[in-house]
């Protein structure tokens, strides 16, 4: 049951190969297993390729179920019409764009198997295009912001650089009046007179304007500061919306790109095996030579070309034969006057009618 399931995967005719010995049926058996199992690897591949897509193992399962059976009726297409020539460089003509169509199926094959086997190394060098990502992210997030958060920054500078510059002017003032009611500076006369009062009038005015500056500048400072929290607020709730898309970067597409940032040569000897697989049937066939089922198969065909070529030559008989048949018939009938009589009285009756009626046309329209 087994070795005519894999006579049925390779094509072969079923009438021509039941006919044939038993190593005939064993060859084609093999070229049909190959068929079958190059399909199932079709569909692993195709699977696990759309599961990276798709995110769902029922969905992945459904495509590549679809993509096996198609790769299968190609291959299957493909080996069973190679046909044995008597010449090797025409039969490798014909199965030249052939071995063509298998070599693309290997590599669409291959590639997706090859991601599953170097996952790791794969996702290696998706971390660390990830963390890159990430950081960039950061940059760009925050250069958007900078010039928010500076200008924010250079007003809270400037309203505590205002009461800095008034502290002084308030110490300068005090130091003033000390010194004056110490004797030490001013008028140099010790005690409290009207220069010192003069003095501490004019600190103790500079001392609530300082008061009120700092107030004032105060609230402006908490409000430049709030606002300064909610930019920053803001740049972290960018930063963590566009992280989700950062860690999402690991479909097909990226993969691929990964695999290809790995050394070349494993995932080329990959390749190479499975372009062996898709391959080998054709090769057989190629290389092997005329067997038992061939022969049977250009019998076949020799003796439909000869029952077709045998059919056309029997229709361009019949149909000259048919010709010159009815040239003579209607040869005879030009010779007859009865005909010619019956044929000239019936078109001048027609005549007649057409006559009849344009003049009833005529006479409607005056």
């Amino acid at each position: 049951m087994l070795k005519n399931f894999f006579i049925l995967c390779s094509g072969a005719d079923r009438q021509i190969i039941q006919s044939s010995s038993n190593g005939e049926q064993n060859k084609y058996a093999g070229i049909g297993a190959t068929v079958f199992f190059t399909a199932v690897m079709a569909f692993i591949a195709g699977s696990y390729a759309l599961y990276t897509v798709f995110d769902n193992a029922f969905t992945a399962i459904g495509f590549g179920l679809v993509w096996g059976l198609l790769i299968f009726n190609l291959d299957r297409f493909i080996v069973s019409t190679i046909k044995k020539r008597d010449s090797f460089l025409d039969e490798l003509l014909q199965a030249s764009p052939r071995i063509v169509l298998a070599i693309i199926i290997a590599i669409v094959i291959s590639k997706p198997l090859e991601i599953k086997i170097f996952e790791k190394e794969i996702n290696t060098v998706l971390l660390k295009e990830k963390n890159a990502m990430a950081l960039n992210n950061k940059k760009e997030v925050a250069n958007y912001f900078q010039s928010d958060l500076d200008k924010n920054k250079a007003q809270i500078d400037s309203l505590k650089s205002d009461v800095l510059k008034k502290e002084k002017e308030v110490n300068a003032l005090y130091s003033v009046y000390i010194t004056e009611a110490e004797g030490t500076a001013g008028t140099k006369k010790l005690g409290k007179g009207p220069v010192y009062k003069e003095k501490r009038d004019k600190h103790d005015a500079a001392l609530q304007e300082l008061t009120a500056l700092k107030a004032t500048n105060q609230a402006k400072i908490s409000e430049l500061e709030a606002n300064a929290k909610s930019i920053q607020s803001d740049l972290d709730k960018k930063i963590s919306e566009t992280q989700p898309v950062i860690e999402g970067f690991d479909g097909l597409m990226a993969r691929i790109n990964a695999l290809d940032k790995l050394p070349w040569l494993p995932s080329f000897f990959i390749m190479l095996l499975f372009l062996a697989i898709e391959t080998s049937p054709i090769i057989a066939k190629l290389l092997s030579p005329k067997g038992e089922y061939d022969f049977k198969q250009e019998d076949n065909e020799l003796a439909l070309k000869s029952v077709l070529a045998q059919n056309k030559y029997q229709s361009e008989l019949q149909r000259k034969t048919d010709a010159e048949i009815y040239d003579k018939v209607y040869a005879d009938i030009k010779e007859d006057n009865e005909l010619y009589k019956y044929k000239k009285q019936k078109a001048t009756e027609l005549l007649q009618l057409q006559a009849d009626g344009f003049v009833e046309k005529q006479k409607k329209s005056m």
